[in-house]
């Protein structure tokens, strides 16, 4: 199935009726994001929301309760991405209130505690903020192929009183470990949701495979073999296991990498 599926995918992105929409959806993201930035955490959040960038308030109150400064300490309350070292950045706010509300359905607390897999976790904050989403229950794995990033992830959590606790109460965990192949913590290795936080050159059949029926991937994907443009795009998996894909605007996203050999 994971042959079939790439090649459903690779089509679908070199199709073009789907790259007609990419400059519109660029250029509104970009008009509205650059009126979100705030002088403080909650102004940050409240812009985001006042600009329906946040639509849910869940969503909002999980955002206020992670302050964007210790995970972004240049310029925390700036809506722009941010180099975090090794050549990694922290996304813009609006990014990644976009992965929160694409996913939202998948993050609903339920009887059986939710498992979320964070690929590319990078300095922790988005990390945190799926912590939040879940209720402070269940599991967040954020997954870096860098030991450096993975530990400036846990050290950034560990700032916040809350972020010490859910660090300590094991609902949050960094790993270290190629994101392609997924994650597999306590002997298991299905998700409800998989966060993609780096462009891959293909949907990695061993993401496809470890996500629940029913679950949700957000993913960016190269539109093309050079990786010029990429395309952010929404998987789900039924109860049943039918994929269902939808691609939902154009981004620059750094790339999915090996691990540096020295």
């Amino acid at each position: 199935m994971g042959t079939a599926w790439n090649n459903i995918i690779t089509h679908q992105l070199r199709s073009s009726a789907l790259k007609l929409f990419l400059p519109f959806r660029r250029r509104s993201i970009s008009n509205m994001a650059w009126r979100c930035s705030g002088t403080s955490n909650s102004e940050l959040i409240e812009n985001l929301w006042r600009n329906q960038l946040i639509h849910d308030q869940g969503v909002k109150e999980a955002f206020l309760k992670v302050d964007r400064a210790h995970y972004a300490p240049a310029m925390p309350y700036e809506d722009s991405p941010q180099p975090i070292g090794h050549a990694a950045t922290i996304s813009a706010p609006h990014m990644h209130a976009s992965a929160i509300e694409n996913v939202l359905p998948y993050l609903t607390p339920t009887s059986s505690p939710r498992r979320i897999l964070d690929v590319g976790s990078g300095s922790g904050y988005l990390t945190h903020v799926l912590a939040e989403m879940i209720g402070g229950e269940g599991l967040v794995v954020g997954l870096e192929h860098i030991k450096e990033l993975r530990d400036l992830g846990e050290r950034n959590t560990r700032k916040s009183t809350r972020g010490s606790e859910l660090v300590n109460d094991g609902v949050i965990r960094y790993r270290v470990g190629d994101g392609r192949k997924g994650w597999v913590e306590e002997g298991e290795s299905d998700w409800d949701v998989i966060h993609v936080g780096a462009s891959a050159k293909e949907v990695h059949p061993e993401l496809l495979s470890q996500l629940k029926a029913p679950g949700c991937m957000f993913i960016p994907v190269d539109d093309d073999t050079l990786g010029i443009s990429q395309s952010v795009w929404r998987i789900e998996k039924d109860d049943q296991g039918q994929i269902k894909e939808r691609r939902l605007f154009g981004v620059r996203y750094v790339p999915l990498t090996d691990a540096p050999t020295n």
